[in-house]
């Protein structure tokens, strides 16, 4: 059995006393001029495909004793340091290898790398950037800058790389399909037009659901709705727990009209994610257009219970029980969600409208107070607090909302009120 096929032994074994073993033994060899630097390489290899990288770390650290120069070795530790945390040491490796050294681009695409992971953009940009002035032609490194490119949000520029490698008749690099890059590229950039031609390409080749929802997701955005329905119906055979999947059908469904499908593909969708509450919101809403009012509560209050600072379901149910008049329900719907709401005026509104309608005139006046600052440009809002004040006697407050009204779209009714009331004070 050969000196390798040991530690695999030993790996297999789970044996990891033998194996450290092991490893102090052949560095021990190799300090002593015994051992061979190639079958420490090796080993410090294959330490790092089992994930053992403190002794693949051990190795590569006799190496670079006995060989300080060694640019690859710089690089390989580095990797190893960095993926133990050790990102000092690793950086200092790495910055070591100087530029009359074969292995300077490779550590220049380390270091991007590192920075990128490290949220630092535009540093693993100019370290790429010096990659490509070195090696212009160099396939590999423009994909890594528009890689980069498509990461910082910069998509014309990623897709000008994309395009030319995919133009030069380059397929994939890295297992990444160009195709797949420009797609996603093209989306990424709201750009779904010129999306959707490399979407087909891709789809000739890969049927995944991911790459099914990507196409999909484009043709709903290009205003395609049947095509984004049948590709999603597609995903949905080949995954039903594809949760997504379910928003977009049914939004792509209300998109085509039938809302009695759109309404079905949401119920379908909260049917497998139980935890979804803008599944349950859209529910909801698909349920209003279809006069399910019992239903849409439901959904609704359901989708409030699972996030009780949501706020767009909490509107679309303070909405509904303002329009059936459900006082009561209402105005316990806006007490829970004080905290959430207190900077939300069409709330404020719909509590002015119960307590009107409760009697509750003082309260309702301070409500319509409240609200009025934020709701100035609503006519709706303008005439029922117009009428709240005529009936309150509050003339003079009137006039000024009406005032307002009318300045934003004319109406006759309101309009004549106007004019009787200057004839009134000539």
């Amino acid at each position: 059995m050969g000196q390798l096929e040991k530690f695999e032994q030993a790996v297999r074994d789970g044996d990891l006393e033998n194996l450290r073993m092991q490893v102090e033994q052949l560095i021990k060899k190799f300090h002593n001029g015994t051992g061979e630097p190639e079958s420490l390489y090796d080993l410090a290899g294959l330490m790092v495909d089992y994930g053992y990288l403190e002794l693949a770390d051990s190795l590569y650290e006799a190496l670079l004793q006995i060989m300080p120069d060694e640019g690859q070795l710089k690089i390989d530790r580095a990797g190893t340091l960095l993926e133990l945390g050790e990102e000092d040491e690793a950086l200092l490796l790495l910055t070591s290898i100087t530029p009359e050294e074969e292995e300077y681009v490779q550590a220049l695409l380390s270091l991007a790398d590192f920075y990128q992971m490290s949220g630092m953009s535009e540093t693993a940009l100019i370290k790429v950037k010096e990659a490509l002035s070195l090696m212009p032609d160099e396939p590999v490194l423009r994909f890594a800058s528009a890689e980069l490119l498509l990461d910082a949000g910069r998509y014309i520029e990623a897709a000008t790389l994309y395009s030319g490698l995919y133009n030069e008749g380059i397929g994939e690099i890295g297992g990444i399909p160009i195709v797949s890059r420009l797609a996603e590229t093209y989306s990424a950039g709201a750009a779904y037009e010129e999306a959707i031609p490399f979407y087909e390409l891709l789809l000739k080749e890969s049927m995944t659901p991911d790459d099914l929802f990507g196409a999909a997701f484009a043709y709903f955005q290009a205003d395609q709705p049947k095509r984004s329905t049948q590709l999603v119906e597609q995903i949905l055979d080949l995954d039903p727990d594809y949760f997504s999947a379910y928003m977009l059908a049914g939004q792509s469904f209300a998109r085509m009209g039938d809302d009695q499908q759109a309404y079905e593909l949401f119920v379908r969708g909260i049917a497998r994610d139980e935890y979804d509450k803008e599944l349950r919101l859209a529910a909801g809403k698909s349920a209003l257009k279809l006069g399910l009012t019992s239903e849409a509560e439901v959904h609704l209050s359901e989708a409030l219970a699972l996030d009780p600072e949501y706020i767009d379901a909490l509107i679309a149910l303070a909405s509904l029980y303002n329009e059936q008049e459900k006082n009561e329900e209402l105005l316990s719907l806006l007490a829970e969600s004080d905290e959430v709401q207190t900077d939300l005026p069409i709330l404020t509104a719909f509590r002015a409208y119960a307590l009107e309608r409760e009697e509750q005139f003082a309260d309702a006046y301070v409500s319509y107070s409240e609200a009025y600052a934020g709701m100035k440009e609503d006519p709706i809002f303008l005439d029922r607090y117009a009428h709240f004040l005529l009936e309150e006697g509050n003339r003079s407050k009137a006039i000024e909302i009406v005032k307002q009204r009318v300045a934003i779209e004319h109406n006759d009714e309101w309009a004549a009120f106007l004019e009787l009331s200057n004839d009134e004070e000539v």
